[in-house]
């Protein structure tokens, strides 16, 4: 920390419990905010480049790279841009499976971002494991509901980290109906510890805080989005995947390795939990939607500190239809579809537990990617969080740089950014003049 007559400059070299490498400035002046970035100096990784003159069957397996996180989602969104090129539609049980492996998505994300990652900002602790010290069944409740997403995760994708079994056109290789089987002890249980969570999370002390956002996330005509759907928003949009760019532009900005998204003529806009959860409430179970009544979470639900609460809801979620479509399942005939390239441009959108993950690609006739552009959630919600701090920081003047750090990150940590994908920070400098 350095301070002088007319100013105070904190740093923080690491900011912990987030994914990459960044840095946030605040520029305080005369008690007013002046200046607010996300200073993202992870050194970009140039996949959308490394992607051309590759095979179009190549895109799942090289974009699942982007992110050990959450490597279904840029999966689900490449190969339905491939798909939607070749003429293909997936249906029946090889496109419930591919929901159910983006259900262990979820569930394995959700938990480690609400439970090890944010959970501690409200608790006040500096990490999970000082938590745990307190709260040891939390942790370990935690930790095997997240084992249990990875377990999905493997039994239909090989692996728990980066899977290999699909492919354009369905799977290489698709389950027996046994090895499913196995799995519903364990999500019998996740769906107690699923809401046990849920329970606990809005027993937090949440900032007054809300904002009038411009929600946008997919949505499908009977389901809640995952891999499907058209875009919607709150402010009336209501577009076709390959509309996007039409209402979307990526905004190059001189202090970040990401870009920014805007809605053209309106401005940031918010993906996520809470984009799904407000436009989507119709679409969730029965249970979740009471969980969500008695909670008192229930849409309008505007607070981004409260998204800890929506991500446990979706975790709940995201158990119960893994268990309907396992009590589903019939094997398939064959475990793909023939598919054949020829030349065109595809638009492929999926619900990444952060938000929507969008591709388009062209091939040309041998099936060669000639372009390629991915618009990850975090380089979306990116705009939305710099206006947080914008508009919370204000109120909070009164705090000392360590308290006023730590609400900074934590209202960071909101998004569960993943700085790897698109954009992230560890260090945070508060400028302030008196």
């Amino acid at each position: 920390m350095c301070a002088s007559k007319n100013s105070r400059t904190l740093k923080v070299d690491y900011m912990a419990r987030v994914e990459g490498e960044g840095a946030l400035l605040i520029k305080i002046k005369n008690g007013a905010v002046k200046e607010v970035k996300l200073n993202i100096f992870e050194p970009p990784r140039f996949f959308e480049a490394f992607l051309r003159g590759r095979k179009w069957t190549e895109a799942p397996d090289i974009t699942a790279r982007i992110c050990g996180i959450c490597p279904v989602a840029y999966q689900s969104s490449s190969i339905s841009a491939m798909e939607s090129i070749a003429g293909i539609r997936i249906d029946g049980p090889l496109r419930e499976l591919r929901r159910l492996i983006y259900c262990g998505e979820w569930i394995e994300s959700h938990v480690l971002h609400l439970a090890m990652l944010h959970a501690p900002d409200f608790l006040g602790y500096q990490d999970a494991i000082a938590m745990a010290k307190d709260y040891p069944a939390v942790v370990q409740d935690a930790l095997r509901l997240k084992k249990l997403g990875n377990d999905i995760m493997k039994v239909l994708g090989g692996r728990e980290i980066h899977p290999i079994s699909m492919r354009v056109g369905g799977f290489y290789k698709v389950p027996e109906p046994s090895a499913l089987q196995q799995l519903v002890p364990e999500l019998e249980w996740g769906l107690e510890a699923a809401e046990g969570l849920a329970r606990l999370v809005a027993t937090f002390d949440f900032p007054e805080f809300t904002r009038d956002y411009t929600y946008v996330c997919m949505r499908h005509p009977g389901e809640y989005p995952l891999c499907e759907g058209r875009l919607v928003s709150n402010r009336g949009m209501d577009i076709a995947l390959d509309a996007f760019y039409e209402h979307i532009e990526e905004e190059h900005m001189e202090h970040s390795t990401s870009l920014h998204s805007v809605i053209k003529g309106e401005g940031d806009y918010h993906v996520g939990p809470l984009a799904r959860f407000n436009l989507n409430f119709d679409r969730l179970t029965p249970r979740c939607q009471a969980l969500a009544e008695e909670l008192g979470a229930a849409p309008p639900c505007n607070n981004p500190f409260k998204s800890i609460i929506v991500r446990a809801i979706e975790t709940l979620w995201a158990c119960e239809e893994a268990l309907r479509l396992i009590q589903g399942y019939v094997m398939p005939d064959a475990p793909s579809l023939p598919a054949e390239p020829r030349a065109g441009r595809g638009h492929g959108c999926s619900e990444a537990p952060r938000g929507i993950c969008y591709h388009t690609y062209v091939i040309d006739e041998e099936g060669i990617i000639q372009e390629a552009r991915i618009a990850p959630p975090t380089a979306q919600n990116q705009r939305t969080m710099e206006r947080d701090l914008r508009e919370l920081v204000p109120g909070l003047l009164g705090l000392s740089n360590e308290e006023l750090t730590w609400k900074c990150e934590q209202a960071v940590r909101n998004y569960d950014p993943c700085i790897s994908c698109s954009c992230h920070f560890l260090r945070l400098e508060i400028d302030r003049d008196a």
